[in-house]
C-alpha cells in the first residue's frame, strides 16, 4: 500500500506551502516516541493536519505513518493519491485488520483523529466530560484507538504464548496476519503516543486562497469557503503551529487482568472478528484508555495570550471592561500558572509579561481587542468597554464559528485545562483594587529578589556598595492621584535619587525608584546588561505606581531621565515627565573614547585574543559612595544606543515635559539636553538651565532648588 514517492511528493508540497507561507513549525517532545508500534492520536481543527502529520512524523520517526481518512475523500484523484500515501477509508470493511496486521509486523505506525471530524469551534468539554461538538450534534470522542491497540498487543501477548507452547493456534495466528518472522512481533510493544497541535494566532479573514476559489469555483459551499479563510490565513499572514508528543501510553499493562488474560491464552481457534468472552472487560479498558488519551492531548495545548485573554473576558462577571483592568488580570494569570501548573506554554509568554501593563509592544492585546471589537463581543463605551455575554453563549453555524466568534473558539480550546480554569476564575471573580494590589506587591517583591540574586551573584569585596545602597524602593503618598517613577543614573544606583524621591514624598506623591539591572552590584553585572534589560526596569516600576496612583509621572537623572522620557514616548497613559541632565550628548573621557575601545574589543574577539581586551575604564565619580569606580565600556555604548533609538521618536512625546539641565555638566553636553528639548513635540514643554559646574546636580549645594522645580512642575497636574 505505502508508496514512498507518495511521501516524497507530500514533502515538496510542504516545502513549497512552507516557501510560500509564514508557518512557523516547533516540534516538543520529540524524546518521548517510543520504539515500536505506535497509535498518534491527535487533535482535528484543521485540513492541514490531514496531510501535515503523517509526513511530519514520518521524518521524525523513518517509518510509515498510515492515517484513516474519512470515505468522502477518496474520491477521484486525491482519493488515489491518498491510498498512495497511505490512508485508509473509515468504511474500508479490512481497515481493522489491516491496522492489527500493520501494527504488529512494525510495518507502519497510524495516525487517528478520536474526535472523528474537525472540530472548528474547539468546543469537547461538556459538564465536566470529553464531549465532542460537531455540524451534526454531540457525540463522546472515538475509542477506534484504544480498541485497535488492545486488540494489537492482546494478539501480540497471544502469539508470544501460543508460540512458547507449541500451539497450532500461533500459526494460524501469524498466517491470518501474514507474518513471516514471529520474533520482532514477540519482542515489540503497542504504544499510544498523545500529540497537540496549536495555532497561534488565528485571525479568520479573507485571502488571495479563498478569494482565487470563490472566482474560480461557482457555487462554493460555505464551508469550504470558511476552511480556505481559516487556514489561508493562517499559512499567509504567519502562524505558530507548535506540535507536542506526550508521554506514551504503554498497552500491555490495560490487559494484565484474569477475564483477558484467560481470551490470551485460549487454545481454541479464535477468528478476528468472533466475539470473545473478555470483550466486555475490553470494552471497559478502551473507554479508560480514551478518556486518558483525550486527556493527555488536551493537557499538551500550548496556552497563548488570546487563550488568557479569551478565557478572562468569558469569566469576568461584569458588563462593564476596564481595559487596564483586564491587562492586570491576565498579566496576574501569565505569571502566576506557571508557578503552579504543569501547562505547556507558548514561548512569548515565557518571558517577562510587563509589556501587558505597559507600551504593548507586541500586541497582545491591541490584536485581540481589535478581533473582540470587530466581532461584537465588546464594544466602546466611553472609557470602558462594554461586554455582549450572550455572545459566549449563541449557538453559531459550526462551519461559521471560526469566522463568526473566534473569541469563544480560543476560550473554549483552553476549557479542558482545569487548574487554569481555576486561576482564571479567581482571578476574574475579585474586584479591582484587589488586582492591583497584587500586581503591584508582586512585582515589587520580584524587583527586590532580582536585585538579591544579582547582589549575591556579582558581589565583589572593597568595591560593591552596601545592600541599602542599590536596593529599589517605594514611598508611600497622603493621595492615590499622582505617582512617580523615578529612575537613577548610569553606573549609580537608587540612593542617587533618594533625596528628591522623599522631597516629592513630602509634597504628597507616592514614588517608585527602580533599580535598573546592573546597577547597584558590581561593573561586572553591568557589562552584561543592555539599555533593554535598564528599560525593562524602568517598565516594571510603572506598572507598580500605574496599579497604585491613578495618573502616573515619569523623571529621572542622567542616563535613568533618557529612560523617563522614553517610557513616556512608548507609553501614552504617563501624564508628565521630567529629564533632568539627559544624555544626547555626552563629553566625558571614557564616553568619547568608548566606540573606539568597543571595536578593539569586537576585532579581538574575534581574532581570539581574550586577553587584549579593555573592558573598562577608570571612573572618578562626583558621590564615590554610590557610583561604580569602573566604567565598562559596554555600557557607555548602550546609553548611547538608548538615546540613538530615541531620538527620532521625540517629536512624538506631547504630554507636559520640564528639561532640567546644569550649564557646567562635565558629563553631558548641555547642547544635547536642548536639542532633546527642541525635539520634543509637545506644546506644553519648559527648559531650566542652572548654573551649576557638576553633573550630580541632585546632590550637594543648591540640590534643592531642582527639588523645588521638580515639586512645582508635577503640582501642576
Amino acid at each position: 500500500m505505502l508508496n514512498r514517492f507518495a511521501y516524497r511528493t507530500t514533502g515538496l508540497a510542504i516545502k513549497t506551502i512552507a516557501n510560500l507561507s509564514k508557518a512557523r513549525l516547533f516540534y516538543h517532545g520529540e524524546n518521548n516516541i517510543p520504539a515500536g508500534s505506535n497509535i498518534f492520536v491527535i487533535n482535528h481543527f484543521t485540513r492541514l493536519e490531514t496531510f501535515l502529520m503523517p509526513y511530519l512524523i514520518f521524518r521524525l520517526t523513518k517509518i510509515p505513518v498510515w492515517s484513516l481518512a474519512s470515505y468522502e475523500l477518496f474520491k477521484g484523484a486525491f482519493g488515489a493519491y491518498l491510498e498512495k500515501l497511505g490512508a485508509v477509508s473509515t468504511k474500508n470493511p479490512d481497515r481493522d485488520r489491516l491496522i492489527v496486521k500493520s501494527l504488529l509486523t512494525g510495518e507502519a505506525n497510524w495516525i487517528i483523529f478520536p474526535e472523528g471530524r474537525m472540530v472548528k469551534n474547539k468546543k469537547i468539554i461538556e459538564k465536566g466530560r470529553f464531549m465532542i461538538s460537531a455540524a451534526g450534534g454531540k457525540h463522546p470522542p472515538h475509542t477506534g484507538a484504544a480498541t485497535l491497540a488492545l486488540r494489537t498487543e492482546f494478539y501480540r501477548r497471544r502469539i508470544r504464548r501460543l508460540t512458547a507452547e507449541n500451539s497450532d493456534e500461533a500459526g494460524y495466528l501469524a498466517e491470518m496476519f501474514q507474518i513471516r518472522d514471529v520474533g520482532p512481533v514477540i519482542d515489540g510493544q503497542t504504544h499510544i503516543v498523545p500529540v497537540n497541535l496549536t495555532y497561534y494566532p488565528i485571525r479568520v479573514r479573507e485571502n488571495i486562497l479563498s478569494n482565487l476559489a470563490v472566482r474560480l469555483v461557482e457555487d462554493l459551499p460555505a464551508r469550504i469557503i470558511e476552511e480556505l479563510m481559516t487556514e489561508g490565513s493562517m499559512l499567509l499572514s504567519g502562524v505558530d503551529i507548535d506540535i507536542r508528543f506526550g508521554k506514551p501510553i504503554r498497552i500491555f499493562e490495560r490487559l494484565q487482568c484474569s477475564p483477558i488474560d484467560m481470551d490470551i491464552s485460549a487454545k481454541r481457534r479464535i477468528h478476528f472478528d468472533d466475539p470473545i468472552p473478555s470483550r466486555h472487560r475490553l470494552r471497559i479498558e478502551a473507554l479508560k484508555l480514551m478518556q486518558r488519551y483525550m486527556a493527555d492531548i488536551y493537557s499538551l495545548t500550548t496556552v497563548n495570550h488570546d487563550h488568557l485573554f479569551a478565557s478572562m473576558l468569558r469569566a469576568m462577571r461584569s458588563k462593564k471592561i476596564d481595559e487596564s483592568d483586564l491587562r492586570r488580570r491576565v498579566f496576574l494569570a501569565a505569571t502566576h500558572i506557571p508557578q503552579k501548573t504543569k501547562i505547556c506554554l507558548h514561548r512569548s509568554l515565557k518571558e517577562d509579561q510587563v509589556h501587558l501593563l505597559t507600551d504593548d509592544r507586541y500586541h497582545k492585546v491591541k490584536d485581540f481587542l481589535a478581533v473582540a471589537r470587530d466581532k461584537g463581543i465588546i464594544s466602546p463605551k466611553g472609557h470602558v468597554f462594554v461586554k455582549d455575554s450572550a455572545k459566549f453563549s449563541s449557538p453559531y453555524d459550526f462551519h461559521r464559528t471560526r469566522i463568526d466568534n473566534p473569541i469563544e473558539v480560543m476560550a473554549n480550546a483552553v476549557e479542558p485545562l482545569t487548574d487554569l480554569q481555576h486561576k482564571v476564575n479567581r482571578l476574574a471573580g475579585q474586584p479591582g483594587f484587589w488586582i492591583k494590589r497584587k500586581v503591584a506587591k508582586y512585582l515589587q517583591d520580584r524587583a527586590l529578589i532580582e536585585f538579591k540574586k544579582d547582589y549575591d551573584i556579582f558581589k565583589l569585596e572593597g568595591e560593591t556598595k552596601p545592600f541599602s545602597v542599590g536596593r529599589p524602593f517605594l514611598l508611600k503618598g497622603k493621595s492615590k492621584e499622582i505617582g512617580i517613577v523615578l529612575s537613577h543614573g548610569y553606573m549609580a544606583a537608587p540612593l542617587e535619587v533618594r533625596q528628591l524621591a522623599e522631597y516629592l514624598n513630602r509634597l504628597g506623591f507616592w514614588v517608585y525608584v527602580p533599580r535598573l539591572k546592573g546597577h547597584g552590584t558590581s561593573p561586572e553585572d553591568l557589562a552584561t546588561r543592555s539599555y533593554r534589560d535598564w528599560r525593562a526596569s524602568v517598565d516594571q516600576g510603572y506598572a507598580i505606581i500605574s496599579s497604585i496612583c491613578k495618573r502616573v509621572v515619569a523623571g529621572g537623572f542622567s542616563t535613568g531621565a533618557g529612560l523617563a522620557l522614553d517610557l513616556a514616548v512608548r507609553v501614552t497613559a504617563v501624564s508628565g515627565v521630567f529629564a533632568v541632565s539627559a544624555p544626547l550628548r555626552l563629553r566625558d573621557f571614557s564616553s568619547r573614547f568608548a566606540p573606539a575601545v568597543d571595536m578593539w574589543n569586537r576585532l579581538m574577539e574575534r581574532a581570539r585574543q581574550a586577553g587584549a581586551k579593555k573592558e573598562f575604564l577608570e571612573n572618578k565619580p562626583e558621590n564615590p559612595h554610590i557610583n561604580y569606580l569602573r566604567n565598562p565600556i559596554s555600557g557607555v555604548v548602550e546609553v548611547e544606543r538608548l538615546m540613538d533609538e530615541l531620538e527620532p521618536r521625540l517629536a512624538g512625546l506631547i504630554l507636559p515635559v520640564l528639561v532640567i539641565q546644569s550649564r557646567g555638566d562635565p558629563v553631558v553636553d548641555p547642547r544635547g539636553s536642548r536639542k532633546i528639548f527642541e525635539l520634543i513635540g509637545s506644546a506644553d514643554k519648559e527648559y531650566l538651565l542652572f548654573n551649576f559646574d557638576r553633573h550630580g546636580i541632585l546632590l550637594g549645594e543648591g540640590a534643592q532648588k531642582v527639588h523645588k522645580a521638580i515639586g512645582e512642575f508635577i503640582k501642576r497636574f
